[in-house]
């Protein structure tokens, strides 16, 4: 059967012969039956976890059923919004700054060769470097404040961004750049146009990483240095070994982390939607 496909550049659809079975092809099914082992093994997970702390009685593993009812309890009370707030405001400065600073970074270290080679050191010594053995200075310099915990986000956020974005530039497609610069496209506009479009998926897995190191960043900097938020409202419930509220605070991190992650998900199914993947299923 015969198959027309036409991609010449990012935004472009796939089209296919009329008949082809493909082009009939159940793009959900395979999605379902995905959700559905996810789902089998969440809920395997939680049984598993109240049939051990049940049958052994840990003190330090609470049954999932009481880590649920202290979270309700914390959230009917209120006891934690407080520190929820503090810690996405903390959160939505860092990463904004990182993503706003790192695909721009990014964007030039591909664009400028002499950008690359003053930076690309820099960008892979502190991206495997510990980040808490920063804290010192960033106390020394922004004392105990939001500015410390901003800029330990942004050290565990900002290169892994720097870093995808630079290595999806690269890796656009030469023939495009080609073709643009014999419309007598600018670089601003063959940048803006072309190589960033199909830089596109890269640059949304960098910034899919960016988050979840930015929550983490948010937890550390908030439990070991300004003792607030949700990270601090963790410390304190573990040196009082209340196993019950430390659980259930961490849950309520990792909720929210997925609520963030689904936001993205979105936003990258329709900034990338001409991916082949995405319109054909598969």
């Amino acid at each position: 059967m015969s198959e027309t496909v036409t991609q010449s550049a990012p935004g472009t659809r796939l089209s296919r012969a009329p008949g082809d079975p493909a082009s009939a092809a159940p793009t959900g099914s395979k999605w379902n039956g995905e959700s559905f082992l996810g789902s089998i093994s969440v809920v395997a997970g939680i049984l598993l976890w109240e049939i051990v702390s049940r049958v052994w009685e840990l003190d330090f593993l609470p049954p999932p059923t009481a880590v649920a009812a202290r979270l309700w309890e914390m959230t009917l009370d209120g006891e934690v919004y407080g520190h929820l707030s503090t810690s996405l405001i903390n959160l939505a400065i860092g990463f904004t700054l990182s993503l706003v600073v790192g695909v721009t970074v990014g964007i030039l270290m591909a664009r400028v060769p002499l950008i690359e080679a003053a930076l690309d050191t820099y960008v892979y010594a502190f991206l495997t470097a510990p980040v808490l053995v920063f804290a010192p200075i960033f106390f020394a310099i922004f004392g105990l404040g939001r500015q410390t915990i901003v800029a330990v986000i942004v050290t565990y956020t900002i290169f892994v961004i720097i870093i995808n974005t630079h290595d999806g530039i690269k890796a656009a497609p030469r023939d495009l750049i080609e073709m643009a610069e014999s419309f007598n496209a600018s670089k601003t506009e063959i940048v803006r146009s072309v190589v960033v479009p199909a830089a596109g998926p890269a640059i949304m897995a960098g910034v899919r990483l960016g988050m979840g190191r930015a929550i983490k960043g948010m937890v550390n900097g908030e439990m070991f240095i300004a003792v607030v938020g949700l990270g601090g409202f963790v410390r304190r419930a573990g040196q009082s070994f209340d196993s019950e509220t430390v659980l259930a605070t961490v849950l309520l991190i990792v909720c929210v982390a997925l609520l963030i992650s689904a936001v993205i998900q979105l936003v990258d199914r329709r900034v990338n939607f001409w991916l082949p993947s995405r319109l054909t299923g598969w």
